[in-house]
């Protein structure tokens, strides 16, 4: 008995990789081939009476109804790419012809699924991306929070945080932390037994997903609140594990699947490439503008500092105060003890400085066993003067150095805007001169300037 011609052309229609689907005017599914099961998850027999829009990505409905209404007023629609809702709960990309049949008051469309080369075109982008921001973003603060915005369109990416491993102190720190619940965590030993410790270590990403048979190891925490789905994945660099990037879910909206960890490990790499980069651009700023061996900001710095504190000096008429120190008699320690107990007396000093002052105030060293202060902001020129006895005192306390007991002393001289001068080079030259105003004094005193700039 010969087949009929319909029932011969549904299973040819069934035979056929992209689907095909007649939705009637209500926009229920009417039909549907065999290949929508592989799509979409549904079975034809789920999907037939199903609305179509239903299943249609919440973010795509408004432009789907505006072109299925296109398409139901004549206007054949190749070509149109949406989003769907597979039965899993993941997304599917379909890209769509239509046409609408007048005589059986259906639409006709035929589906394709171009997931994997929208997904290769996403990482191709991020990837770009990615390496665009690390040339681009003007601090790590930066680049990391464009990072969470390009991995936000590769996946759900709510909860997302950045920790980074310093070998030096074993410690990890998280200078990037966005959390519905939790605040960024002070730092943490990398032993400390966490999950983000435990990515860096091990150097292997790790999803956890306790309804699917993934538990929390015995020895491991997790960081905050714990998350329903945590996923990590170490940020490596010329082999080097510099920390881990870290997204989780606290609710059943959000899962990451073996896809996610998958995604995020192949754009890890260029990521960790990234931070590498602006960590070096970072440390070879830092030491373009400090000194080696103490740190401090170098001239060049100290420069620019005082410039922009006497622009704000100018504009809200406060005072400010510029302390020239030097110590007294440090070529003898040099002399008797070496230079290595000279260089770590000037480390000591220059923190006993910077503990000494406050911490929006800068030091800077000028060079040798010279230190300049400046003192933003202060309501009286003698409060300069109490900054610099302060100071004074402090470094009247003995030192320990290269196993040996020292003590020194230091000449101070101090000038302050707008009395002494009103330009930054000015003021440094009445305070040093008043420095060695204090040193033919005997030194271990602050002495304040006298000579009035002109005008």
């Amino acid at each position: 008995m010969p087949i009929p011609i319909h029932a011969r052309l549904e299973h040819v229609l069934d035979l056929l990789v992209d689907a095909v689907c007649v939705v009637d005017t209500g926009g229920r599914f009417g039909y549907v081939s065999a290949a929508c099961e592989r799509i979409f998850g549904y079975t034809p027999e789920e999907m037939l009476g199903q609305s179509m829009i239903e299943l249609v990505h919440p973010d795509d409905r408004a432009r789907t109804l505006a072109t299925a209404a296109a398409v139901m007023s004549g206007t054949p629609t190749p070509y149109f790419e949406n989003r769907y809702l597979r039965k899993d709960g993941g997304t599917v990309h379909i890209m769509w012809t239509a046409r609408w049949s007048e005589a059986d008051g259906v639409r006709i469309a035929v589906a394709r699924d171009i997931t994997a080369r929208k997904h290769a075109e996403a990482m191709q982008a991020a990837l770009l991306d990615i390496s665009e921001a690390a040339h681009t973003t003007a601090d790590l603060l930066a680049l990391f929070r464009r990072i969470h915005e390009i991995i936000g369109g590769l996946l759900p990416a709510q909860n997302c945080f950045v920790a980074l491993h310093d070998p030096a102190t074993g410690m990890l720190s998280f200078p990037y932390f966005i959390d519905a619940y939790d605040r960024a965590p002070a730092p943490i030993p990398l032993d400390a037994g966490t999950l983000t410790g435990e990515v860096i270590r091990s150097g292997e990403a790790l999803l956890l997903a306790p309804d699917r048979g993934m538990h929390l190891p015995a020895h491991v925490r997790p960081i905050g609140r714990p998350a329903l789905d945590w996923l990590g994945v170490p940020l490596v660099a010329r082999e080097r594990v510099l920390g881990a990037l870290v997204v989780q879910s606290y609710t059943g909206d959000v899962r990451y699947r073996e896809s996610d960890k998958q995604l995020l490990q192949f754009v890890s790499t260029q990521v960790a490439a990234a931070i590498e980069r602006k960590q070096n651009e970072t440390w070879l700023r830092h030491i373009a503008q400090h000194d080696a061996l103490t740190a401090l900001p170098n001239r060049t710095l100290f420069d620019d500092r005082l410039q922009a504190a006497l622009l704000r000096a100018r504009h809200s008429r406060e005072l400010l105060g510029l302390l020239y120190l030097d110590l007294d008699h440090f070529k003898h320690v040099n002399d008797t003890w070496g230079h290595a107990a000279g260089d770590a007396l000037l480390q000591d000093v220059a923190r006993r400085i910077r503990r000494s002052v406050r911490e929006s105030d800068t030091v800077g060293r000028m060079g040798g066993d010279e230190f300049v202060v400046l003192l933003a902001g202060i309501k009286q020129a003698d409060h300069a003067m109490v900054a610099g006895e302060k100071i004074r005192t402090t470094l009247l306390q003995p030192f320990e150095a290269g196993g040996q007991r020292l003590s020194v002393s230091a000449s101070i001289g101090v000038a302050v805007f707008p009395g002494h001068g009103s330009e930054g080079q000015h003021l440094i030259r009445e305070a040093d001169r008043a420095m060695y105003d204090a040193k033919k004094r005997g030194g271990n005193r602050c002495v304040m300037a006298t000579v009035q700039a002109p005008g």
